[in-house]
């Protein structure tokens, strides 16, 4: 039992506080590990400690370990994790890894430097604060106790994990045919809310064997996937209700029984989040006007970086999509997007230059087998 001063230590255990850049769809924060700077970004989806690029020098490999997304697994090596601070600040952590693997180039893709992925595992000693309105990062004390807030659920809301895993944020969600969802509480999801076919034909959001009209690709860790969006109406996230959104769908079965999916960045931004493990809670405080959320227009192909032939090469065009209907197609080489020359660029950038107003018009140089092409293509809604 804790003593007198023991207690009052920890009552007034001071909260540590920095300041995070929201980068293209994620969260990017400056961290101190194994006396290393690395700027990473904060994902909650994930239940370890780091994914650090391989080119960082952070001790040697003690092991290896095997990872798990949306649709695969694959292995890499570890490196423990001996010391590690937040705005100067040492972080109370027993235990730790550090996965070291060639990474694609998570700067590119964000639009700012990053090294890598912090998960949940490195601050299970507090409770976390992600403040996206004023764009700071809290660690509260164990004394902070959420669960003694009152929530409108208006703008507030409190809800319980799910007992799912000692590490995992995951909630009910739910859905208007009755049906609930399992779904974790993700910020490394740059989506609205991320789930697979299989879930909307078992919750009664899809009919079994439709086809899509609209089949497009994501990329998450283990690589590309195909996938489409849907628009769906009157769901329940996380005790919070939503009139329409629009959610990508992986059109692949769930990696786990027991998960079907993320709620992503795109829900996510929309509030002030705190969750507490040892109490199995989360608070959410919104401070926007509205959670709903339609897809941007987009002309339907996926384009990256090939290093072998240094070019932007198309890797997948939507059927039916604006591309398609102007005859680009896959192993097409972009040359520029309207006045800019395309050279390095992240996946997650490309797509952003691809999407726009639904109505607005965009650009495209392109070049197959040496002969240049010039396309002007229609950004649509490509939701099913």
């Amino acid at each position: 039992m804790l003593g007198t001063a023991a207690v009052l230590l920890l009552l007034r255990a001071p909260v540590i506080e920095a300041p995070f850049t929201i980068a293209d769809s994620a969260i990017v924060i400056d961290v101190t590990v194994n006396d290393k700077p690395v700027s990473v970004m904060f994902d909650t989806g994930f239940a370890g400690e780091f994914v650090l690029s391989s080119h960082l020098k952070l001790g040697k490999a003690t092991g290896k370990i095997t990872l798990q997304d949306f649709v695969g697994a694959f292995d890499a090596s570890t490196v423990d994790v001996n010391s590690l601070s937040v705005a100067g600040n040492v972080v109370d952590l027993d235990e730790g890894q550090i996965v070291q693997q060639p990474l694609q180039s998570l700067s590119l893709s964000y639009g700012t430097h990053c090294d890598g992925i912090m998960g949940v595992g490195v601050f299970m000693k507090y409770v976390v604060e992600i403040n996206f309105e004023d764009k700071i990062l809290r660690l509260h004390p164990k004394s902070h106790d959420i669960t003694q807030n009152s929530a409108d659920k208006e703008k507030t809301f409190l809800r319980r994990m799910l007992p799912i895993g000692h590490n995992t944020i995951e909630m009910r969600v739910k859905a208007p045919t009755g049906k609930r969802l399992n779904l974790a509480l993700d910020t490394g999801n740059a989506f609205y809310a991320t789930t697979h076919t299989e879930v909307l034909v078992r919750t009664g959001l899809w009919k079994e064997g439709k086809k899509p009209k609209f089949m497009g690709q994501s990329w998450v860790a283990s690589g590309p996937v195909s996938s489409w969006n849907i628009a769906l109406e009157d769901m329940e996230i996380f005790g919070v209700p939503t009139k329409k959104t629009v959610w990508n769908i992986i059109d692949r079965p769930s990696s786990s029984a027991s998960h079907d999916g993320t709620v992503g960045f795109g829900f996510l931004k929309n509030f002030n989040i705190t969750f507490d493990f040892t109490r199995r809670y989360v608070w959410m405080e919104r401070f926007t006007d509205t959670v709903d959320y339609e897809a941007p227009g987009h002309i339907g192909l996926a384009a990256a970086y090939d290093p072998k032939k240094e070019r932007v090469r198309v890797f997948n065009v939507v059927p039916e999509g604006p591309a398609d209907k102007a005859g680009i197609k896959y192993g097409d080489d972009i040359l520029a997007i309207g006045k800019t020359d395309i050279k390095v660029v992240g996946f997650r950038n490309l797509n952003e230059m691809m999407q726009g107003p639904p109505g607005s018009v965009v650009k495209l140089s392109l070049s197959r087998g040496g002969k240049l092409m010039r396309k002007e293509l229609t950004r649509t809604q490509l939701v099913n």
